[in-house]
């Protein structure tokens, strides 16, 4: 059953996601050639309790640590190890808090160094892709219209959408009904109403959109090896339109000051 929240229940939300939002900004200042991952998770992990929030993966389902990191041909799920990055990965960043009893969860992939340009077209394209189905979260509108949305804008590229793992409802829990699959037919689905919030998340594949599970019981890899991409916002119904609860601002900032460095 959807629980639809209150205006103060998504103001509340809103702090938590705005604390994922801060933390992956952390991780775009940290992101380079030669970071280990492990660093990453533990240096998330004590800003978000700094601000107040406990990590909403640790735990989870079992799952042993406090963020997501996924890595060129992973596609969401994997687990941070000593691996080090190195230029021309792709990392895609998952994190989860909870604060005031109400859960923000969002994502985004970061390029390491310099990335092939078809990778960083994958990179654009997902992302262009998630503010199309937010786009379509609109009061009276069904799921199925935010999922073909993305599927129509992936699959026009040649990419491949993953079918296994799907965007979802958010509130006290991290997972809540509705379901939010990035593919599918306009006009099906939940009816989208006032104070519905969701977690839209794209998953897309540069080759087959079949995937396969690692030996780890967590990680998911494409079955052809090739990159995969993952964006991912929380969005609510407010006066019957999207409202992101989540911004890429602390990103988008952080990334704008290396690059200008760089110049």
């Amino acid at each position: 059953m959807i629980q639809y929240k209150t205006k103060e229940e998504i103001e509340l939300m809103r702090e938590s996601a705005q604390i994922v939002s801060k933390t992956l900004g952390l991780m775009a200042s940290k992101i380079g050639e030669g970071v280990n991952l492990l660093d990453l998770d533990k240096l998330a992990d004590e800003f978000i309790r700094d601000h107040g929030a406990v990590p909403g993966f640790l735990g989870l389902y079992d799952y042993p640590k406090s963020i997501i990191t996924s890595v060129n041909e992973q596609v969401v799920h994997g687990i941070p190890t000593d691996r080090e990055l190195r230029s021309g990965d792709i990392v895609g960043v998952d994190i989860g808090v909870l604060k005031n009893g109400f859960y923000g969860d969002h994502a985004y992939t970061f390029a390491v160094g310099e990335v092939d340009p078809k990778v960083a077209q994958l990179l654009k394209v997902t992302k262009e892709c998630l503010d199309l189905g937010i786009e379509q979260l609109v009061e009276g509108n069904r799921i199925g219209d935010v999922s073909f949305a993305v599927q129509q804008h992936a699959e026009k590229h040649g990419y491949g959408v993953v079918r296994e793992l799907v965007g979802h409802g958010l509130g006290r829990k991290m997972h809540e009904s509705p379901e939010v699959p990035n593919f599918g037919k306009r006009g099906r689905g939940s009816k989208i109403k006032e104070g519905l919030v969701v977690a839209i998340e794209p998953m897309i594949n540069m080759g087959t959109r079949r995937v396969l599970q690692l030996n780890d019981g967590w990680t998911i890899v494409t079955a052809d090896k090739q990159p995969s991409a993952h964006f991912e916002h929380d969005v609510a119904v407010v006066n019957g339109k999207p409202e992101i609860l989540s911004t890429f601002k602390f990103i988008e900032e952080e990334l704008q000051k290396q690059n200008s460095l760089l110049v």
